[in-house]
This record gives C-alpha cells, sequence and structure tokens, in this order.
C-alpha cells in the first residue's frame, strides 16, 4: 500500500456524502472512479469493493436516517425481500461480463437513468395524489415523523415488487448498490415522498449490498489489497453518509434531483465516450 492510497478516504468522503444525500449508496460514483484509477483491475475486483464500501455507507446513513424517523421500514423490508435473491444472481453474473463491455452497459445504464429523471422534472417533479383505495394490492402507509407530523400514502405494491427485483440484479451487477434505480422509481412511479423515499432505499441498500458482498467475498474478490482499499474508503464513506444525511435537511428535493441527474449524466457519459479516445 502507497501514500496514494490514502487519498482513498476522502474520496469515500465524498462518494458517502453524495450517495446518503441521494438515497444511492454512492456506488454509481465510486465505480466509476475506480474505473478510471484502476485500469488494470477486473470488474469484479471493482464491483466487489463497491459493494463493501455501499454496505458501510448504508449503514452509517440508515441510522442517521432512523433518528428522523423517514425510514418506512415495512416497504424497505418487502422489496428487500424480493430484491436480495436477485442480488446474489447479479454478483455471480458479473464474473462473465468482460471488461470493455462493462464499462459501456454501465455507462448506458447511468444517462438512461439521468434521462428518465430529468423526463420526470420536465413534467414538474413528484406529484402528490391522494391515497389509493381498494385492492389487496393496495399498501396505505402512514409514518410518524415526530412532533405531531405524519406522511400518509399508498401504492400498488405490484410494479414495485417487480422493479425490485431488477434492481437487485442490475445493482449488485455493476456494484451500484441499487439507489439510482429504487429512488427514482419509489418516487416517481410509486409517488412515495422523495425523503422517505431516499431514507428508504438507504435501508434498502444494507441488504442489497450484504448479498452482493457475501458472495464477492465466498468468490475470494475480496482479499488482501481489495479489502484494504476498500477499507480505507469505507473510512471515509461512514463519517461522508453522516455529512450527506444532514445537507438534505437543508437542500430540497428538487434540487437533489438534479445533482442526481447531474451526476449520472456526466459518468454515464464519460464511460461511454472512453472508447472514443482510447
Amino acid at each position: 500500500m502507497s501514500w496514494l492510497d490514502l487519498l482513498l478516504i476522502p474520496l469515500g468522503f465524498g462518494v458517502g456524502a453524495y450517495g446518503t444525500m441521494v438515497g444511492a449508496g454512492g456506488g454509481f460514483v465510486l465505480v466509476p472512479a475506480l474505473l478510471l484509477i484502476f485500469p488494470d483491475d477486473s470488474q469484479r475486483t471493482v464491483t466487489s469493493i463497491s459493494l463493501l464500501v455501499v454496505l458501510m455507507t448504508a449503514l452509517s446513513g440508515s441510522v442517521a436516517y432512523a433518528r428522523r424517523r423517514l425510514i418506512d421500514y415495512r416497504t424497505g423490508l418487502m422489496f428487500a425481500l424480493v430484491a436480495v435473491p436477485a442480488s446474489f444472481a447479479g454478483a455471480f453474473a458479473v464474473r462473465y461480463v468482460p471488461r470493455s463491455s462493462f464499462d459501456v452497459m454501465f455507462g448506458v445504464l447511468l444517462v438512461g437513468i439521468a434521462l428518465t429523471i430529468a423526463a420526470g422534472l420536465a413534467r414538474g417533479g413528484q406529484s402528490i395524489r391522494e391515497p389509493l383505495r381498494g385492492g389487496r394490492a393496495i399498501i396505505t402507509r402512514v409514518i410518524d415523523r415526530g412532533d405531531g407530523v405524519t406522511s400518509r400514502y399508498s401504492y400498488d405494491v405490484r410494479p414495485g415488487l417487480g422493479l425490485s427485483a431488477g434492481t437487485g440484479f442490475i445493482a449488485t451487477l455493476f456494484g451500484v448498490g441499487g439507489g439510482i434505480i429504487q429512488v427514482p422509481m419509489m418516487a416517481t412511479l410509486l409517488r412515495i415522498p422523495f425523503d422517505i423515499a431516499v431514507a428508504t432505499s438507504q435501508f434498502m441498500l444494507i441488504f442489497m449490498a450484504s448479498a452482493g458482498t457475501i458472495i464477492h467475498v465466498v468468490n475470494g474478490d475480496l482479499m488482501g489489497p481489495e479489502l484494504a482499499r476498500a477499507s480505507l474508503l469505507g473510512v471515509g464513506a461512514i463519517a461522508g453518509a453522516q455529512a450527506g444525511a444532514m445537507l438534505t435537511r437543508i437542500l430540497s428535493s428538487e434540487t437533489i434531483t438534479r445533482l442526481l441527474s447531474l451526476g449520472l449524466i456526466l459518468i454515464g457519459g464519460r464511460l461511454v465516450l472512453a472508447p472514443l479516445f482510447d
């Protein structure tokens, strides 16, 4: 380990702060950063490091959001129940994706999600609707935020479960945790209040990132130098997650959404266009 590896600590802080602020765990920032910093590493090494850091970020961020009573535990556990098995499959499948294809596929994924978010903003952002009524598939939730403030909303659980399964697979395949897909889905499709969607997504990442990390540990992808890098990144990410959770008190949901979309476009576009400059 060289002194340059110590720079991974501030990188982890930035990843943890930004990832927690947008409810994405930070993997979508960390993976492309590691791809650029360590171009000779395999995609398995990069995703294994990222998922362990996402796990540490999710644990730290969830503690902060739990204090603010923003986590919808029932929804998070229900969606995680279908996402975790798919997460195991994604962590296993990454071994069969060539590194060159991996970079471009990941970039296309990020840009696609960014365009979807931007389209939602163009339509006026998240709209509030009256709680849905009737049907076994309709889930109604009432979240006590403390100080007499509550949030009441409802959603059709069927699309939520289906998309959660897809999120679990894609997230661990690319080592991003899944928040970049889960938050937009919960906030726009299911219309869960944005701050609750962010906090609940962070809580779900604990289970999805754990599943992927276990597979990588069993496969021997997290050994020696890889574990050391992940530990340095994790030190920064744990502190950064607390900072990111505090920033959500200051920034509006629209601002956070724009930050998420901008980051996805910049990072995804860089990976998609990288082969043109090689």
